[in-house]
């Protein structure tokens, strides 16, 4: 086992460490935290939420194909920069499901209002969690690099994209001007509007 699939490999458990370890935490207190196509949600969220949970087993899935067959066809530089890229996926998924705290929920929740975050990490991003997805999986991919992965990656990161945008929804109804004024401020992915603190 070489360098990369002994990184990604641990990449790996951490990151589902740090997501199936929170959903534990919060079941102790009575949290329902997986709330992926489940309950009596529209039928159009329903249908993304399910076709990306069938995306996010999918990829880790094809990912584990990948490095325990050694799969790859990336030179050592690119590896080397995926294994960067995993591993800040990481540290940013780790740093939301932290900053979250017992707001953090997979899926949108049918009931019991969160509160809403925007501090820490969530003043410079407003989906910082699916950003450490992304992320881990692009870094993977990098270190893996084959068409199949490629696929199922991207098609991933597309369901990730479609939730994101059925969050924005919900998050718009349940907190309205709180939340348009944060949406303003904040990017969806990456960056601040400074502009508007002026």
């Amino acid at each position: 086992m070489d360098k990369f699939q002994s990184g990604s490999i641990v990449i790996m458990l951490v990151f589902y460490g740090i997501y199936f370890g929170k959903m534990l935490g919060q079941k102790k207190k009575g949290i329902r935290t997986n709330q992926i196509a489940k309950g009596d949600k529209a039928e159009e969220l329903l249908y993304i939420e399910f076709i990306m949970k069938i995306a996010t087993i999918g990829v880790p899935v094809y990912e584990l194909v990948s490095i325990f067959w050694g799969i790859n066809q990336a030179s050592e530089n690119v590896r080397i920069a995926g294994l960067i890229i995993a591993t800040a996926g990481v540290m940013v998924f780790a740093l939301s499901v932290y900053t979250m705290r017992d707001s953090w929920r997979a899926g949108i929740p049918e009931h019991g209002r969160t509160k809403m975050v925007s501090e820490g990490i969530y003043s410079v991003s407003r989906n910082p969690a699916f950003c450490g997805f992304d992320l881990t999986y692009i870094g993977i991919l990098l270190m893996f690099f084959n068409i199949p992965l490629l696929a199922f990656t991207c098609f991933a990161i597309f369901t990730l994209h479609l939730q994101i945008r059925q969050e924005e929804k919900y998050l718009e109804k349940v907190f309205g001007r709180e939340y348009r004024e944060y949406r303003r401020k904040v990017f969806r992915y990456v960056g601040r509007n400074f502009w508007a603190d002026r």
